[in-house]
């Protein structure tokens, strides 16, 4: 494990098996073995000024459930990393073992873990891995959730119901969570459920760049429902399209019905964004909403395609030429939908080495002065 940065003066401690390899006066290689850097970097000011910064540097360990392993080990490849050494595996009556294979002592320890279906036993397997770490002496612990589960259960709409997603949070920080790093959260307040500081990652850049590579003309970007305008308005702007919504009513959890359509659509391309399907009830209905309004070609940008057989069926009998997702989920291949999916691991994997080493993650989501929601 390396790492560049540009530099005036090194201090490593604890001195324990460590190279330092100078490259020239301001740029500087270190390979540590599960040391503490502190950096004084050179920072230039604004109004043409310097100053020296201290910077303190954990060196990083990334591990991963059994959840997503191949999106994890896409991480690890992306930034120059190798996937911690750890074994999970069930005892005969389903408990969940966990074994960190390698020392975290001190160190700054990621674990990837989507806690997409199986939900519960994905949980599960999560709080014990951060126990694990924490037990292990991990001098900070970020749960990296590329998908989050139970978010869509964030407040009391009916009488008697919990607040699920605000217990998740309080089982994370439970079981020793320092920070969480999580990925388009159904609902933006969730980050407000922890007290911890929260990360809040958008697929969206990587979807702008597969978009705009397919240049498409005469295109509309609809929102299937009230909640999801902001994500709408956001891809109207990076693509210069119009927007457009459907209003929508929800008959049951698997069912919707689409009403009306807001917006001009007639002879133009469609592109459908939301967050998350399972049932692909929503966007399903508002697709043919949308042809019955004189649509042309239908494509649905989703960030996390979760798909259970009554999704994937949907699917196949629907007006949508092309469903466009991400792998925070893993999903195998399926047979008679158009699915392209977009890998979001070099964006985690950026947002890891940003939070190590205590860079901006709201760079990342910058463009044309505004900034992607």
């Amino acid at each position: 494990m390396s790492f560049s940065l540009s530099v005036m003066h090194v201090k490593l401690f604890p001195a324990v098996g460590f190279v330092l390899m100078p490259r020239s006066l301001s740029r500087l290689v270190l390979a540590p073995r599960r040391s503490i850097v502190t950096v004084l970097s050179h920072v230039e000011l604004p109004d043409g000024g310097f100053a020296f910064q201290e910077i303190e540097i954990l060196f990083v360990k990334i591990f991963s459930g059994t959840s997503n392993p191949l999106l994890a080990r896409n991480i690890t490849a992306s930034i120059g990393m190798e996937l911690g050494k750890c074994t999970v595996s069930s005892f005969p009556d389903g408990e969940t073992f966990v074994k960190i294979e390698e020392n975290v002592r001190g160190e700054d320890v990621f674990i990837v873990q989507s806690t997409c279906p199986p939900t519960n036993h994905n949980l599960m397997e999560l709080f014990i891995m951060m126990d694990a770490v924490r037990r292990a002496s991990a001098s900070r612990i970020t749960a990296v959730l590329p998908f989050y589960g139970y978010a869509r259960q964030d407040r009391k709409d009916q009488p008697r119901v919990p607040i699920t997603a605000k217990l998740v949070a309080n089982l994370l920080v439970a079981a020793g969570a320092s920070r969480i790093l999580a990925m388009d959260l159904h609902a933006q307040q969730i980050q407000g459920f922890f007290d911890i500081p929260v990360d809040h990652l958008y697929a969206a850049p990587v979807m702008y760049e597969y978009l705009k590579a397919k240049k498409l003309a005469d295109l509309v970007v609809v929102s299937p429902d009230v909640g999801g305008l902001k994500m709408a308005h956001a891809y109207s702007q990076v693509l210069e399209a119009g927007l457009a919504i459907v209003a929508k009513r929800r008959k049951s959890a698997t069912d919707t019905e689409a009403m009306a359509v807001i917006g001009e659509i007639r002879g133009r391309n469609v592109l459908l964004v939301d967050d998350l399907t399972e049932t692909a009830g929503t966007l399903v209905n508002a697709a043919v909403l949308l042809k019955k309004k004189g649509a042309k070609r239908i494509i649905a940008c989703v960030s996390h395609a979760l798909l259970n057989d009554l999704g994937v069926e949907r699917l196949r009998k629907s007006r949508i030429d092309e469903l466009i997702t991400t792998d925070t989920v893993l999903r195998p291949d399926i047979d008679g939908v158009k699915i392209t999916t977009l890998s979001v691991a070099p964006l985690l994997g950026e947002a890891i080495k940003r939070i190590n080493c205590n860079s901006s993650i709201t760079s990342l989501f910058e463009f044309k002065g505004g900034r992607t929601s």
